[in-house]
């Protein structure tokens, strides 16, 4: 197959009427080719453009050398040396709420701050969980695909067979890995169909089991040693990669193991499921069932990997997240996090910045920010913006056993003093009044740090 053609399509907007494009920010989506929601949040303020890139290798020129904003999915991944390729790239916002396809470090030690949009779609994927959860259990989606493939039902014995593993949901319980926003709203699902839910989640303070009727357990072993089904619903880092692996999907007594026979649903991230070890305890029987949303290779390929010929495994293609009413809320969402980049301060305007700790530490002891955002303040003059919001909280230590990529325990706030101001930096060739000219950052806000604000990847497919 011959590689796709870098190309820089339908600047959309009536550019001419609006002045010079040097003098308007452009912003590009990297990853995608509709920009009918965006364009109404951004096209007073920025000119934008779009790549359908699936590398920076397919981006075009243009774009690396001008592109001041970027707007992407989860298709494309920007390693470090991907972002050193923007020769003008101060903002990422993430579609979605994972951002473990931006290398966020690399991105705010480069002063590229890294936004994402974690409360969107929380209500789709705790329906889908549902919905996977009450497949494995009541078998719909095998037994549908039997009725389409025209098996005939005579008698209760036929139906027995064909039906074998359904199971009762009332008194089983449910192991959910991760309270955050998702994992909540999953819980209270399952409650309302019988279940008995626990959960792990080393993060929350001691009381939230009370205040939501759930049981919480203290370790990851104890939780799958006593769930007849487990739902995963945390961040994805190089600790917590391949969670569930042979050691705690193998049937014995131990407690450090999971329960034989338990049913798996993953909906979060595909690298917390190691599929080989999946693959194997499926044909053995040491798991039912699996449902996943995600995977570790996508888009994923039923008739490749160690998961090709595993019985009982419901794939989806990550899709959980998409609703057209949350597609379009997250869209505006991203689209209005990028117009704060250009009306406002970077990176107090921000709401979502999730690599502002890195952000912050790269500028200290360089050229100050100045109030202008991408455009020097042009756009500013009768728009209110708002404080930072950081719902993200960065470098928690982990162990294979964890079950946040990216969180960490809440810390208290430091105050940082201001270095004095000076002269602001030049602008990069090719953009006006870029984004490069820097102030003084002001003390966290306590309210950023609060512990329900943390990381829910699962939100973000």
């Amino acid at each position: 197959m011959m590689p796709k053609r870098a190309r820089l399509d339908a600047v959309r907007g009536p550019i001419s009427s609006n002045g010079p494009m040097q003098t308007r920010p452009l912003v590009a989506l990297l990853d995608g080719r509709d920009c009918s929601i965006e364009m109404p949040i951004l096209k007073d303020v920025a000119t934008v453009a779009f790549c359908d890139a699936q590398s920076t290798s397919e981006i075009h020129e243009k774009v690396l050398n001008e592109a001041v904003g970027a707007l992407m999915w989860h298709t494309i991944i920007l390693t470090k040396e991907d972002l050193e390729k923007f020769k003008a790239l101060r903002i990422i916002v993430r579609i979605g709420s994972g951002v473990d396809n931006i290398d966020v470090k690399a991105a705010g030690e480069l002063g590229i701050a890294v936004c994402n949009v974690p409360g969107y779609g929380v209500e789709e994927v705790a329906d889908t969980t549902l919905c996977l959860i009450l497949n494995l259990y009541r078998r719909t989606y095998w037994l549908a695909n039997m009725v389409r493939e025209g098996k005939k039902f005579t008698g209760p014995e036929q139906v027995r067979d064909a039906a074998q593993g359904c199971a009762r949901i009332r008194g089983d319980t449910l192991g959910i890995v991760g309270l955050g926003r998702i994992g909540s709203a999953v819980a209270l699902r399952a409650k309302a169909f019988g279940f008995n839910v626990s959960f792990y989640d080393p993060y929350l303070p001691d009381g939230i089991e009370k205040s939501l009727g759930l049981n919480r357990v203290y370790t990851l072993q104890e939780l799958l040693f006593h769930s007849d089904c487990v739902s995963l619903h945390c961040t994805l880092n190089e600790h917590n990669h391949h969670l569930i692996n042979e050691y705690t999907i193998k049937q014995a007594s131990e407690v450090e193991n999971m329960r034989p026979g338990a049913f798996l649903v993953n909906t979060a991230r595909g690298g917390l499921v190691d599929d080989e070890a999946l693959a194997q305890a499926l044909k053995q029987g040491r798991i039912r069932a699996a449902a996943l949303d995600v995977h570790e290779n996508e888009p994923y390929n039923v008739f490749q990997g160690a998961l090709k010929d595993a019985p009982n495994l419901l794939c989806t293609p990550h899709a959980a997240f998409y609703s057209e009413a949350a597609t379009t809320e997250l869209r505006e969402m991203a689209a209005t996090e990028i117009r704060r980049a250009i009306i406002g301060n970077i990176p107090e305007c921000l709401r979502n910045c999730v690599n502002k700790e890195y952000f912050m530490r790269s500028s200290s002891g360089t050229a100050g920010y100045s109030e202008a955002g991408i455009n020097g303040g042009y756009y500013s003059g009768g728009l209110h913006t708002q404080q930072a919001h950081s719902t993200t909280p960065l470098e928690a230590p982990h162990s294979a056993g964890s079950t946040h990529a990216a969180s960490g325990p809440p810390q208290q706030p430091s105050a940082v003093s201001a270095p004095p101001a000076q002269s602001a930096v030049a602008p990069p060739p090719g953009i006006q009044h870029a984004m490069v000219s820097k102030s003084p950052l002001s003390a966290p806000d306590p309210t950023n740090h609060h512990v329900s604000a943390k990381p829910e990847p699962s939100e973000v497919h």
